[in-house]
C-alpha cells in the first residue's frame, strides 16, 4: 500500500510538473507580448523572469522523475535529493535572471525612452498575472500535500514572479501619471532586487535538505508522542534521529526492551511503531536498533 501511494504521489506530481511547463511558456508568450505593445524595460524584466520560469519547470520535472526511481544497489536510500539539488538549481537560475534584469535596467537608464502606452499590453500583462497566480497556489499547496521540494520551490519562484508583475503594474501606472521617464528602468532594477531575494532564499531553504535538517519541532513532537503510544512493553526509547530526503522521513532510534523479552515480542512492538509513524508520515524509512534494559538511559518510561 505504501509503495502504491508513493507512485500515486510521484504521478500527481510529475502531472503537476508538466503542467508547469506549458502554463510557463502560456504566460512567457503573453508577457513578450506586453512589452511588445508597450516597449517598457520593466515588462521586458519581467518577460526575462518568465524564461527562467519555464526551464525551471523543466528542471522540477526532470528531478521528480528521476527521483521517483527506486532504491538500487548504488542508491540504497534511493534518489529523492535530487529534489533539493533540482531547487538549488532554481535558485541559481533566479540569480542568472536577476543579473538579466540589471542590464537591461542600466541600459534603458543611460539611455531612456518613450513607452507606448497601449492599453493592450498592461491587459496582456494582467491576464499573465493572474494565470501565475493562480497557478502558483496550486503548485505551492498541492506541493506541500505531495511533500515535494522541487513543487514548492517552483511555486515559490512563481510567487516572486506574480509579486513582481503587480509591483511593476502599478508603478508603471504612477510613471504614466507623473510622464517621468525614469521610473521604468528604476522599476526593472527594483524586479531585479526582488528575483536577487527570492532566488537567495530558494536557495538556502534547499541547503537545509542536502544538509540533513532535523524534521520540524512538530514533527519530531507527532514522532515522540507515536513511539509513546505504540510502544507499550518497552522500557524505554533514546537517540532518536531524523532528516527529510525529498518527500521521505527517515527516522531512527534506540528501544530499550526486558532482557528476558522473546525477540518475537520485541518485533511486534516494533512493528507496531513501525506502523503508527508510517500512517502520520507517508514513505517514511524507519530505522529501530533494539537493546537490552541495561542500556537504558532513564527508567520507567518510554522517553527520547
Amino acid at each position: 500500500m505504501a509503495s502504491t501511494s508513493a507512485t500515486l504521489r510521484f504521478d500527481e506530481a510529475q502531472r503537476i510538473a508538466l503542467g508547469s511547463i506549458a502554463i510557463g511558456l502560456i504566460v512567457l508568450a503573453l508577457k513578450f507580448a506586453a512589452y511588445y505593445h508597450t516597449g517598457s524595460v520593466a515588462l521586458y524584466s519581467d518577460a526575462l523572469e518568465s524564461t527562467i520560469n519555464v526551464v525551471a519547470a523543466c528542471v522540477a520535472l526532470f528531478a521528480l522523475r528521476l527521483s521517483a526511481k527506486p532504491a538500487d544497489a548504488k542508491h540504497p536510500y534511493g534518489h529523492q535529493k535530487v529534489e533539493y539539488l533540482a531547487a538549488v538549481f532554481e535558485g541559481a537560475l533566479i540569480l542568472v535572471a536577476a543579473m538579466a534584469v540589471f542590464h537591461a535596467a542600466w541600459g534603458a537608464w543611460n539611455n531612456p525612452r518613450a513607452m507606448n502606452h497601449d492599453p493592450l499590453g498592461y491587459g496582456l500583462n494582467v491576464l499573465a498575472g493572474v494565470i501565475n497566480g493562480a497557478w502558483c497556489w496550486l503548485l505551492i499547496s498541492r506541493g506541500r500535500k505531495l511533500r515535494s521540494p522541487a513543487l514548492v520551490a517552483d511555486g515559490r519562484h512563481l510567487l516572486t514572479d506574480v509579486l513582481s508583475s503587480l509591483g511593476v503594474l502599478i508603478a508603471l501606472v504612477i510613471s504614466v501619471a507623473t510622464g517621468l521617464p525614469w521610473l521604468d528602468p528604476l522599476l526593472a532594477g527594483l524586479v531585479g532586487v526582488n528575483i536577487l531575494v527570492s532566488g537567495w532564499k530558494l536557495m538556502q531553504a534547499s541547503f537545509g535538505g542536502l544538509m540533513d535538517e532535523a524534521a520540524a519541532p512538530e514533527e519530531l513532537d507527532a514522532i515522540r508522542a507515536i513511539i509513546g503510544r505504540e510502544g507499550e512493553g518497552a522500557l524505554e526509547a533514546h537517540d532518536l534521529r531524523t532528516r527529510h530526503s525529498g518527500p521521505a522521513t527517515f527516522i531512527e532510534f534506540h528501544l530499550v526492551v526486558p532482557g528476558e523479552m522473546r525477540v518475537d515480542r520485541s518485533h511486534d512492538i516494533c512493528d507496531r511503531i513501525e506502523a503508527g509513524l508510517r500512517e502520520a508520515f507517508s514513505g517514511a524509512i524507519i530505522t529501530i536498533h533494539v537493546e537490552p534494559e541495561n542500556k537504558a538511559k532513564h527508567s520507567g518510561i518510554v522517553v527520547l
